[in-house]
């Protein structure tokens, strides 16, 4: 039996993407009152319960229009990121502000903009999809993106608890997405990470680890630097976009 969302009123960044959709399908099957499906470009959604939502997380003013719209949302989900081909901390600066300005700074925004609405609502839930990419110390901008957004989770998380806001990190490794097509690794389901995130939701979680790799990795997290980085960069060193 699946964890209820009964009277959850739940906004989706990035809802048009893999991850994003699964989000959505699954806060409805959980019994959600109403799902914002937020994209820069919404698409069209046959159940009346899913509200097509115009929002760019790299424009300030369309993250205000959002959040004025949206008064009513207790459950934010901030899914919408980026992971452009060629991706390298070595690349254009200009590409490494665009990925940050989308994967932190544009999450950071949209996560404050929703704070006085989600106090409104008896403190409400943020929960910020992440990656193990910000543990394993990529040669990426996604992968430092997602490294200061996971510190910016816990800051949040401690920031915000006066209020009685639940701040969750979704962390996971390889899901297979549009997203992720390029990559030959191992892959989880959208759906799986989905319902184990809600599942966090319901539980009063401060962080799910959604799948196996994940798991073990952060087991490893206390290990000495000189042992843990060589051992994890040899173990990617086949796996090329």
């Amino acid at each position: 039996m699946e964890k209820s969302l009964n009277g959850r009123t739940v906004l989706v960044t990035g809802a048009n993407g893999g991850l994003g959709e699964q989000f959505v399908i699954q806060a409805l099957e959980r019994g959600a009152t109403k799902v914002y499906a937020a994209a820069r470009k919404p698409r069209h959604w046959e159940n009346s319960r899913v509200q097509a939502l115009a929002l760019d997380i790299t424009d300030p003013d369309s993250i205000s229009r959002a959040a004025a719209q949206a008064t009513d949302v207790d459950l934010l989900i901030n899914n919408a990121a980026i992971a452009p081909a060629g991706d390298s901390m070595s690349g254009p600066e200009a590409e490494l502000r665009r990925i940050f300005e989308t994967n932190f700074f544009g999450t950071l925004r949209v996560a404050n903009a929703f704070v006085p609405i989600l106090a409104n609502h008896g403190g409400g839930t943020i929960l910020n999809v992440l990656s193990t990419a910000a543990w394993i110390g990529l040669s990426t901008g996604y992968s430092v993106s997602k490294a200061a957004m996971w510190s910016a989770t816990n800051g949040l998380r401690f920031q915000l608890q006066a209020q009685n806001t639940q701040v969750i990190g979704l962390l996971v490794g390889m899901i297979d997405t549009p997203m992720s097509s390029r990559w030959d690794f191992p892959k989880v389901s959208a759906a799986s990470v989905v319902a184990q995130a809600y599942d966090g939701v319901s539980d009063g979680a401060m962080e799910v680890l959604a799948d196996e790799p994940t798991r073990n990795l952060k087991s490893m997290l206390s290990m000495k630097g000189e042992e843990l980085y060589p051992m994890l960069h040899e173990q990617l060193a086949s796996f090329k976009p």
